[in-house]
């Protein structure tokens, strides 16, 4: 099934989490030569199923046959089968800069920020500080290399890990100085230190200085949902795990609040991406609360007051509560997303962010649709 192009009705419209699909020999021919031999590899096995290499592996996480879903469109292509390639399912825009500025243009989009694919899958399994922070050098020279002759349109986020935070420091200095506009790490951490703490203060301390944001994007994590508590029948499991991903964003985001790390860092700019946004304002009551009725943490400001001055949320143009949370919380801190070309959205979001604009007064309908994305990343 072809991705119906429709032209969204609004000017000025940015995308803050559209997608990439990375070609399959990224990082054998972005890698440092010492790291080459362990490169991230598309490999088939004897079924002729494709699979995941990680550090010479076999992937455990991501299914043999899944990488050519991952820019599938219609449900018929989203079985795994050895007729499939990754390589060969690229939808229009998800592998080429010029189709890709060729869609906004189609779409009425003025900008998208950009995130990987392949690039969600691999930390969860690798737990080598140093490999893990060469593949994301690897893909942070690519992607900048890959938005770097569209003016602009096409704008590259650096991806990090927690593993090496100093390393990580160092990777966004030099990221942003190649065109990378703010940079993301997962919401896990193998080192099972939260992300607020001060152990992670240094590159609080670079985006503060460098003047980007840090997002928290979710990934493929090294638990699944509710894992020691429940054991999730397969069907039904999605489910889990969507939420699963969620509450580890949400757990993120409380340790910059709580932790202090916003106190220490009044201008780092914290981004929550693709999980959803209308919980955000049931949360940050629950927080206030918290706080009124235990005076807990003491001397701190309200969650709310934190999210309002710091933090940023994007979420789904198919949302329908979002338009109705967005004036309590602050239309300062909402954004939207396509998400393409992931298979999770498999239809045009045209339909979906015009009712979602039109339920929003003509203010606030331009903070969400593309000016505060441009103020927070710095667009111009």
């Amino acid at each position: 099934m072809a991705y119906e192009i429709k032209r969204f009705p609004f000017d000025g419209t940015v995308d803050a989490d559209g997608h990439i699909l990375e070609p399959p020999d990224l990082w054998e021919n972005y890698l440092e030569d010492k790291y080459r031999e362990r490169a991230l590899r598309i490999q088939v096995d004897d079924d002729g199923l494709e699979y995941l290499e990680i550090a010479g592996v076999p992937s455990k996480r991501t299914r043999k046959g899944s990488l050519s879903i991952m820019g599938a469109m219609g449900e018929e292509n989203l079985k795994p089968s050895p007729d499939r390639r990754y390589a060969d399912s690229f939808p229009f825009g998800a592998a080429d800069p010029i189709e890709r500025v060729s869609l906004l243009d189609q779409e009425n989009l003025e900008r998208a920020l950009l995130y990987p694919t392949i690039g969600l899958l691999w930390e969860c399994e690798l737990t080598d500080p140093e490999l893990s922070l060469a593949y994301c050098r690897a893909y942070n020279r690519w992607i900048a290399d890959f938005c770097r002759d569209t003016n602009g349109r096409l704008v590259p986020i650096a991806q990090l890990t927690l593993l090496d935070p100093d390393g990580s420091t160092a990777e966004l200095e030099r990221a942003v100085k190649d065109g990378c506009k703010g940079a993301w790490v997962n919401p896990f951490n193998h080192n099972k230190v939260i992300h607020g703490d001060a152990q992670h203060d240094g590159l609080f301390a670079k985006c503060c200085e460098l003047d980007v944001p840090l997002a928290i994007h979710p990934t493929f994590t090294p638990h699944g949902a509710a894992e020691g508590i429940f054991e999730w029948p397969r069907e039904g499991r999605a489910w889990g795990e969507a939420i699963w991903l969620r509450s580890l964003t949400q757990q993120v985001l409380i340790s910059f609040m709580s932790l202090g790390t916003l106190d220490r860092f009044p201008n780092l700019k914290l981004g929550i991406l693709e999980v959803g946004s209308g919980w955000i304002g049931a949360l940050l009551d629950r927080l206030d609360a918290y706080a009124d009725a235990l005076n807990y943490p003491t001397n701190r400001r309200k969650a709310s007051d934190y999210f309002r001055d710091q933090c940023f949320i994007s979420g789904d143009p198919d949302e329908t509560a979002a338009p109705h949370i967005i004036d309590h919380v602050g239309a300062d801190n909402f954004m939207w997303a396509t998400d393409y070309p992931h298979p999770d959205h498999p239809h045009t979001w045209v339909d979906d962010l015009t009712r979602y604009a039109n339920a929003l007064a003509p203010e606030v309908r331009a903070k969400v649709l593309g000016d505060n994305v441009k103020r927070i990343y710095g667009l111009t």
